[in-house]
């Protein structure tokens, strides 16, 4: 089975190497230490989910989390922000930006662990793969019966 894509953005390595260790066993890490970098590898490589730090140079967490939840609208990709900022107003303003789940660094990995499968899962369900499969139509009526949808074609 095919390992989903984890982008963890953040400017310090040790917190990069710190959560590669603890996840790529069960994840592709693909790794970003600037906000234009982690937009670039977006685009590239497709991500399931992004591990988001806030404070970055030139191009801060709140910034990169509104560009790819405004640009990339047709993949919605779960945001999990990890940050040292404590207070409510940084939360709000990370869920403002279109973050999904919000954890304060240091992080307990077992807790890190939780929240990706959480937010990937969710992933998985908002999107139901759903394909109309046309069961028959009825020419005189103008009527096609896709299940589990009738739709009238008049």
């Amino acid at each position: 089975m095919k390992k989903q894509k984890l982008l963890i953005v953040d400017d310090e390595p040790l917190n990069v190497e710190l959560i590669e260790k603890n996840l790529s066993k069960d994840y592709e890490v693909i790794k970003a230490s600037t906000g234009i970098e982690a937009l670039t590898k977006v685009v590239r490589t497709r991500p399931d989910i992004v591990l988001l730090d806030i404070m970055m140079p030139n191009m801060n967490g709140y910034a990169v989390c509104k560009e790819i939840k405004n640009n990339w609208k047709d993949m919605p990709i779960p945001i999990l922000v990890i940050s040292p900022l404590k207070e409510r107003e940084d939360k709000m303003k990370a869920i403002e930006a279109g973050a999904d789940d919000f954890i304060i660094d240091p992080v307990d990995m077992r807790e890190l662990d939780a929240r990706v499968k959480s937010l990937l899962m969710l992933k998985h369900h908002e999107k139901p793969d759903i394909t109309p499969v046309l069961n028959s139509t009825n020419p005189s009526s103008n009527i096609a019966f896709l299940a589990p949808l009738t739709i009238d074609c008049t």
